[in-house]
């Protein structure tokens, strides 16, 4: 994180800044909008800002089409563009102005809060002749064309922080992972001189892309890296993210049935990249029924293994348990970097992570299907932050889930911005 802060390509975390220095304090009212992109879904949400409260009025998700995660540029941000206008005109009429939230789930280097330029694509997309655009122009051309104007604003965090002050970082662990959190300008030493009033910027980790000699790789993340188009890229995320741990438990599990006989004939069955999903990964973990009905069921529909008896499909569960467990140890393990890097760890490398003696709270916002939909994987999680923070300074850090949390959160820093600088919305 330090060589990341020191210098762009000093690090494998490219410690982006995000040119958000003012993050929701709770007073906040209005109606705004939010558009999600990144992953398998495309959301637009309507949020309701008051009272201390932050409300999803309305929320439409869509799938992207297969053929817009390979297409052009300007299909992909027409589908967007075109979405986002039947929605609003549905909910607020075309005179109706509203401030729009812009959530853009790639690595970007951003200029301002509101522009920045696509790194690379991650999670499968493949759009050519985009990497080094300016992404919010993109989107703007798209809204022009659809006959919307916008002020857009990129951001994450701001839903946490909005209902606790004490938020300093967020964390996705869904289909793909990543982290952010509040750092001091005087820290970020790539940009000398770096003013901002509050004293501290959100800086975006790209932690998805970490990669240490400390960090151990077996042979099947090598398996899976050399399966994947973006090779020796992501490397964190692999081994943790919604997309790739369904993988790793195939590979194990093919692994086992060409050197033994576990399987019977069906070797070649488990041959195939990617037939093992993440889900299908959670569902044979949560199978605690006594004949592990669940977990035959799925190795005969969806791996054409049959007839498996109780032994092997024991032996499948404690597969896709250890595979669950490594994940979720070592995105604590992320999380605790974070928490050490602000002094708020227990060391007491740094005095600000005590008040009067007393440790300080910490509040750590997570979002994403994987963590919120996976009860094991978040035990396994916990579990692994007290053993490593010991249990005096576990009990400080709060893991607060947040439901639409990159949406809501954009929405929020619309209303922050959009009323800083009093200029057009929608």
């Amino acid at each position: 994180m330090h060589a990341g802060l020191a210098s762009d390509g000093g690090s494998k975390l490219k410690m982006l800044l995000t040119f958000v220095d003012a993050l929701p304090a709770g007073n906040e009212e209005g109606t705004y909008y939010s558009i999600d992109l990144g992953g398998t879904n495309f959301r637009v949400l309507k949020v309701e800002v008051g009272d201390g409260s932050v409300v999803t009025r309305r929320k439409v998700e869509l799938p992207i089409p297969e053929e817009l995660i390979k297409g052009t540029i300007e299909e992909l941000f027409n589908f967007v563009a075109v979405t986002l206008k039947e929605f609003v005109e549905a909910e607020d009429g075309k005179d109706e102005q509203r401030a729009l939230g812009f959530t853009f789930s790639f690595p970007v280097r951003q200029t301002s809060v509101s522009s920045g330029s696509l790194i690379r694509w991650t999670k499968g997309f493949l759009i050519e002749d985009v990497v080094g655009k300016d992404v919010a122009q993109c989107l703007n051309e798209a809204l022009a064309r659809s006959g919307l104007n916008v002020n857009d604003t990129v951001g994450t965090l701001a839903l946490g922080h909005y209902h606790d002050e004490d938020t300093v970082a967020a964390v996705i662990i869904g289909a793909g992972t990543n982290a952010c959190y509040i750092e001091r300008t005087d820290a970020i030493i790539k940009c000398q001189g770096l003013l901002t009033n509050s004293g501290g910027m959100v800086v975006n980790m790209e932690w998805g892309n970490f990669w240490s000699s400390h960090l151990p790789r077996t042979p099947y993340d090598i398996s899976l890296d050399d399966e994947t188009q973006n090779r020796n890229d992501q490397g964190f995320e692999k081994m943790i993210s919604g997309i790739y741990l369904g993988e790793i438990a195939r590979l194990v599990l093919h692994r086992m049935a060409l050197e033994s006989d576990v399987f019977g004939d069906a070797a070649d069955n488990l041959s195939t990249p990617f037939t093992l999903s993440t889900p299908l990964l959670a569902a044979i973990r949560k199978d605690d029924s006594p004949d592990l009905s669940e977990v035959r069921r799925i190795l005969q529909d969806h791996l054409k293994i049959p007839d498996t008896p109780l032994k092997t499909r024991r032996l499948v569960v404690k597969v896709c348990d250890i595979v669950t467990r490594r994940a979720a140890r070592l995105a604590a393990a992320g999380i605790v970097g974070i928490l050490k890097k602000l002094g708020r760890d227990g060391s007491g490398i740094a005095s600000s992570g005590r008040t009067r003696g007393q440790l300080r709270r910490t509040v750590v916002a997570i979002e994403g299907g994987l963590y919120e939909g996976y009860p094991e994987f978040r035990e396994y999680l916990d579990e692994a932050l007290v053993e490593i923070l010991g249990e005096e300074v576990a009990r400080t850090v709060t893991l607060e889930v947040t439901v639409d949390g990159s949406g809501a959160g954009a929405a929020l820093l619309a209303a922050v911005h959009s009323s800083n600088r009093q200029q057009g919305s929608i």
